[in-house]
């Protein structure tokens, strides 16, 4: 399959960039900072690029970065895949479970409504602006996905300082849902829907068994053998972050992947405590004998 992929320099672009090619796959390298290459005789599209929402505070200007990175790029990517005389048969555009907004114990799916707040809005114009593909009968593949988990980058790999000095803690109350699945399963579900023709819409990027901060946090403390007593409050975060700390780390979001289930996605790691234990190579503890 000849596939067009932007965001190969991110996390789960470089990792699907290895998993690709080692399939056997053409990858076209696609960057909104140079002038695109010719995109005729390509399969699919995977788009994935977008300003880091997680460095530096909200500033107005972070804000317009970040929702012009995903929705006007992503309008200006699919006019011009539709525009071709054989536009691909899938293009699968990256969003997040941040569309939910803050929805506390509520169970998520992907027919549930979009909720408010800054992510909510770009996620839910992110999706949009893929309409014009869809409608050129091309099928459509919106990923929303959770804390995307990796030892080496992203949100796991800025815990793992604190928490093996012995001063990880829970964020806030500890109360909110923290929707998660690893690189491995993230990169495994993009290439899923490359093949999967029956796979359309939004559809729910994380593990079965989503997990409250404190579950999180308790389970990573036991797999690091680390104690876990040092609570990060609310209003330390939001002098620090400001509004990013409300929307990224005491937002909660119990999101479950209807679609993946329905459609037989088979996780490699649909539970926490493995999930961590493989990623940070920690044998669970031997079962002692009686």
């Amino acid at each position: 399959m000849k596939i067009v992929l932007t965001g190969t320099g991110g996390l789960v672009g470089s990792a699907l960039t290895s998993s690709l090619a080692a399939g056997g796959h053409s990858i076209t390298r696609l960057s909104h900072s140079q002038p695109w290459p010719e995109l005729v005789g390509h399969d699919a599209v995977v788009h994935l690029a977008g300003e880091n929402i997680a460095t530096g505070r909200w500033t107005p200007e972070k804000k317009a970065r970040i929702r012009d990175s995903r929705v006007q790029v992503t309008r200006r990517l699919c006019e011009t895949v539709t525009k071709l005389a054989s536009p691909p048969r899938v293009f699968i555009c990256a969003s997040a479970v941040g569309y939910y907004g803050n929805r506390d114990d509520e169970v998520l799916r992907e027919d549930s409504a979009s909720g408010t707040g800054f992510l909510a809005e770009v996620c839910r114009d992110w999706e949009a602006a893929t309409k014009p593909a869809a409608d050129a009968g091309v099928r459509v593949v919106n990923l929303r996905f959770g804390v995307i988990l990796n030892a080496t980058g992203g949100a796991l790999a800025k815990m793992l300082t604190p928490f093996k000095l012995g001063v990880g803690g829970v964020i806030g109350d500890g109360r909110q849902w923290m929707s998660w699945i690893t690189l491995d399963d993230a990169a495994g579900v993009i290439g899923y829907a490359l093949a999967d023709e029956t796979l359309r819409g939004p559809a729910n990027v994380v593990a079965p068994q989503p997990v409250t901060n404190r579950e999180f946090t308790e389970t990573l403390g036991r797999v690091l053998r680390r104690p876990t007593m040092f609570p990060v409050p609310a209003f330390v975060l939001r002098l620090a972050l400001g509004e990013m700390a409300d929307a990224l780390l005491l937002s909660s979001q119990r999101v479950e992947p209807a679609k993946l289930f329905a459609s037989g996605y088979q996780f490699r790691f649909p539970k926490l405590e493995g999930a961590l234990r493989h990623l940070l190579g920690k044998q669970a503890p031997r079962q002692r004998l009686l």
